[in-house]
């Protein structure tokens, strides 16, 4: 082996420090690479969880709010109403009459009484005679029980009222059938048709349905 050169010593320990920083460094970006890439991950599984709490939030509000209408809409839902056309007879020559009045059975099947309940045909008639109903009675009879005003105050739970309209020519009476308008035990006005459709209305007590 020859002699050290010493002038070399300066050049290979300034590589030597060179080589461990440039490790170092290399280390340092790799770590902070990898910490880069695990908060990445974090926060992606923190933005997965929020999403899939978010959607349970909906879910629950969606609940929350089904429950509600189901309670808003449970006792107007109970209510029952039935018309049909009637006077249809046959007159001393054995002709046949037509029909020319409605006969409405309103049936409140709840646990609670009704309030303000009326019938009224289309927009212009409101119901000629009320009665006390018993839903064991045929429907032949042609009187009920108590005669009632046309804006029967209550009906008590599981009692049944009959309206009939005034007489019609066969138009009019095809032109205007009845609704029943009722307020529940809650306060809220609603309005039913024969075909089962339920809404909330806006129409008063003993005035005429609004315009639709």
């Amino acid at each position: 082996m020859g002699p050290l050169q010493w002038g070399d010593v300066p050049t290979a320990v300034g590589a030597l420090f060179a080589g461990g920083a440039a490790w170092f460094a290399f280390q340092t970006i790799k770590s902070q690479r990898q910490q880069i890439g695990e908060q990445r991950q974090f926060i992606g599984e923190q933005l997965q969880f929020m999403a899939e709490q978010q959607q349970n939030l909906e879910l629950e509000r969606g609940e929350l709010r089904a429950a509600a209408e189901d309670r808003r809409t449970a006792q107007a839902k109970r209510v029952h109403m039935v018309g049909r056309k009637a006077g249809a007879s046959t007159d001393g020559q054995g002709a046949e009459t037509p029909n020319d009045h409605w006969i409405v059975e309103v049936t409140n099947e709840s646990d609670a009484p009704l309030h303000k309940v009326e019938v009224w045909f289309g927009s212009a008639y409101v119901s000629a005679e009320v009665y006390e109903w018993n839903a064991l009675w045929d429907r032949a009879r042609t009187r009920g029980g108590d005669r009632l005003m046309q804006l029967v105050d209550l009906i008590g739970a599981g009692r049944v009222v009959r309206f009939e309209s005034q007489h019609f020519s066969s138009a009019v009476l095809h032109n205007n059938p009845p609704v029943v308008f009722f307020t529940d035990g809650n306060g809220a006005r609603w309005s039913l048709t024969t075909r089962g459709n339920l809404n909330p209305t806006a129409q008063q007590p003993g005035s005429s349905p609004p315009a639709e």
